[in-house]
């Protein structure tokens, strides 16, 4: 491929060709970086770099596979030779020969998550530490982070701040934890992976004129892809590799400011954002040009992004004229049940009418735990989706725990959710004691329900096994009283469920709190949600009926070969994809930006940056969807619409009034909100609400509904518990409520026509 340099744009080229020193490439949403990335490496071979003096960093294996089979479409085999991968793949092949600098075997083993959950686990057991206090995940994790920032078992010892937060903490040891750790692992030979970045800084800090000096002279030119999702420590390493006396400092980084969203994994925007002060004459490339994004999309997404404070200043732009692009459209929604509802008719209307394929197409949510009322949507609808970064809602560990636990109230013969529930939480019930009740059972021909009590097994299972059916059989008196959401919070809480979710709070931990919310907030709706199509099951809330009503969707989670799926993931999944029609979903404060995020001036402008990353992976269609109201956390919580939203010009909406001009009203001082900041939807003073009898409720009268306003009765049909009223709301469309469950405060009797 001769040519390469033909297929550039001006700045691209410039880019490519660039001679030697520090360059920055700016590289904005669908600018061609991943080309320009591999053609600068492919050029400087073509110009007489010998490819093994070339070390090119990356993130992921698929970007390293990617950019050395682009690089051998220029330049052949030599691709093969360019130092190209991951930061913890290189540093690996790097650390196996230097190794016995450091105390460690060249033959040294690589431990995974498990491995280091492992060894922490024994070392609180030897230590007689309780693991509620020191939850193994938390203790890595903050291991994890210590690594990151360059901080030694010793130097954290001997840190008073660090010490006072583990004390404020209750977790006075960790220190000792993690002096133990480091030493375990190296007697052990082995290495986590951050140590694979912690010791490869270790060898370059402690190793100057042999070490570093060796690596300096073998690679002529570094390149780093992503530069903006480097942390302190990658860093740091990387500028031991350029920066020494009479260095040419021949680093070429490529990344966006305005795309750097990792800040939870330890990635720092800082180092994007200082690195011209770092490396001084540097040259910075900025690719402007998207060829990924309309006009209206391009231009949404510069007015967000420029609210943000510190950044590279840019303007990205593309040569497609307004009069070919769709405006972006605006779904404004009254329930997250309506919100999935619209949006899978959306999804359909757009197939119909633009051709698209199912994989065209892309639901975006800041919360995994929001993916739930779009799959059954979809399923409605028949549309084939599949969910990344995750498993499909129903699919997930701790909804099938709580399910499991749902439906073994409902038929004790039920096995597989006996099995599954048994011992979760540990309760001293082991595989020994099930297994052997499970023979038993086989044997007399009975369920292992029937069998628990009297198998023959120790003092502490038999113990451990009253208890535990004493527990489902207090459940099943309340099935008759009680429905299914009081059901699944008892269960939650006496099973320790509840206890267990909330005591992990690391990343993952939370997010699997916050699905078992989700999964509360669904069958909270299952109960109150008057819209139940009308017929013979409308009136059951029960236990039984709602676990009927979700079987379609969890018995449809298994994968089929069907390629062509709508995709389901969170922003932070999806950056690096794009999809001919994408729908960002819950464009709410509290929710995106989240809640935590908006409480500091950093979280705030991350979050919008996500926001940016969101909205710039759509081709032709963007779509922005928000609701009134939603479950959260089992209340009904009303929303304001996110100011992310309001910060898009209005010439590139579709039919859309902002609901307050966000950059006039909103204080620009995080967590101070205007006295009187307008809601969507606002609802009505509810606070003295109090449910009419819903036999005193006639047509003609206005009412109220806690949910969607003040309403008028249109017309009632049917009698008795059977009445169902036609309602017209306010700020809702006509629904049809069956009265019986309706909960409607009468605010006039008068029945005018």
């Amino acid at each position: 491929m001769s040519n390469y340099l033909n297929e550039l744009n001006g700045i691209q080229r410039k880019a490519v060709t660039h001679g030697e020193g520090p360059v920055l490439i700016v590289a904005g949403p669908g600018s061609g970086k991943t080309r320009v990335l591999t053609y600068r490496i492919a050029h400087l071979i073509k110009t007489g770099v010998k490819p093994w003096e070339i070390l090119a960093l990356t993130f992921t294996n698929k970007a390293a596979r990617e950019m050395k089979e682009r690089i051998s479409k220029v330049v052949g085999e030599a691709a093969n030779q360019v130092w190209a991968g991951t930061f913890h793949s290189i540093f690996a092949r790097m650390l196996r020969v230097e190794a016995e600098k450091l105390g460690y075997p060249s033959s040294f083993t690589i431990y995974d998550s498990d491995d280091s959950l492992g060894v922490i686990s024994s070392i609180l057991r030897e230590q007689n530490l309780d693991r509620k206090i020191y939850p193994p995940k938390i203790v890595r994790s903050r291991i994890s982070s210590a690594k990151t920032n360059i901080i030694t078992p010793k130097a954290y010892e001997d840190n008073a701040q660090l010490r006072q937060e583990d004390n404020a903490a209750k977790r006075p040891y960790f220190y000792q934890i993690y002096q133990m750790y480091a030493a375990r692992c190296k007697r052990a030979g082995a290495m986590d992976f951050d140590d694979l970045l912690y010791q490869m800084f270790r060898l370059l800090y402690q190793n100057p004129d042999n070490v570093a000096e060796k690596y300096r002279k073998k690679f002529k030119y570094v390149l780093v892809d992503e530069f903006q999702d480097t942390n302190y420590l990658q860093y740091e390493i990387i500028k031991k590799f350029v920066k020494y006396k009479d260095s040419p400092q021949n680093i070429n980084v490529v990344g966006d400011d305005a795309q750097s969203i990792y800040a939870f994994r330890g990635a720092t925007i800082q180092n994007i954002l200082d690195f011209e002060q770092d490396f001084k004459g540097q040259t910075t490339y900025k690719l402007e040009q998207n060829y990924r994004s309309t006009h209206h999309i391009v231009q949404a997404a510069n007015a967000v992004i420029s609210n943000n404070k510190r950044q590279i200043p840019k303007e990205i732009w593309t040569n497609k004229p307004p009069s070919d692009s769709a405006h972006i459209k605006v779904i404004k929604a009254m329930t997250d049940a309506e919100e999935g509802k619209r949006i899978a008719a959306t999804i359909l209307e757009q197939k119909n009418r633009y051709h698209y394929f199912n994989k065209d197409i892309a639901i975006l949510y800041r919360t995994n735990a929001q993916s739930r009322v779009f799959e059954e949507f979809l399923r409605h609808q028949n549309i084939s989706y599949k969910v990344f970064g995750g498993m499909s809602f129903y699919q997930r560990k701790e909804i099938k725990d709580v399910l499991g636990y749902l439906r073994l109230i409902i038929n004790p013969a039920d096995e597989e959710a006996l099995r599954r529930v048994i011992n979760y939480p540990k309760r001293g019930i082991g595989k020994t004691t099930v297994d052997k009740i499970s023979q038993i059972a086989d044997a007399a021909n009975r369920t292992m329900w029937e069998t628990m009590l009297t198998a023959n097994v120790s003092k502490r299972a038999t113990n451990a096994l009253v208890d535990f059916v004493k527990m489902i059989k207090s459940f099943q008196k309340k099935l008759e009283s009680s429905n299914a959401y009081e059901l699944a919070i008892q269960v939650l809480k006496k099973s320790g469920m509840i206890d267990l979710l909330k005591a992990d709070h690391t990343q993952e931990g939370m997010s699997r709190n916050e699905n078992v919310q989700a999964l509360l907030d669904g069958i909270k709706n299952f109960v109150e949600n008057d819209e139940l199509a009308i017929g013979e099951t409308a009136s059951d809330k029960s236990l039984a009926s709602y676990l009927a009503s979700i079987a379609l969707y969890t018995d449809a989670d298994s994968s089929d070969n069907n390629d062509d799926y709508v995709t389901l993931m969170s922003v932070h999944a999806a950056k690096g994809l794009e999809f001919k029609s994408v729908f960002v979903v819950g464009v709410e404060e509290d929710l995106f930006p989240s809640f935590m995020a908006g409480k500091t001036m950093e979280g705030l402008d991350e979050e919008r940056r996500l926001f940016y990353v969101a909205i710039t992976r759509a081709e032709e269609m963007l779509t922005l969807s928000y609701t009134a109201s939603r479950y959260r956390f089992g209340q009904m919580r009303y929303n304001e619409v996110s100011r992310f939203l309001e910060e898009i010009p209005v010439q590139h909406l579709e039919e859309y009034s902002p609901v307050r001009q966000a950059q006039q009203t909103r204080s620009r001082v995080i967590g101070v909100v205007p006295k009187k900041a307008p809601v969507l939807f606002p609802p009505m003073d509810i606070k003295d609400f109090k449910a009419s009898p819903s036999s005193e409720i006639q047509a003609g009268m206005k009412v109220l509904h806690q949910r969607f306003g003040e309403g008028k009765v249109l017309n009632i049909d049917g009698k008795g518990e059977n009445r169902v009223a036609t309602i017209f709301f306010q700020n809702a469309e006509e629904k049809r409520i069956m009265l019986k469950f309706a909960k409607l405060m009468i605010v006039t009797s008068e029945k005018t026509a």
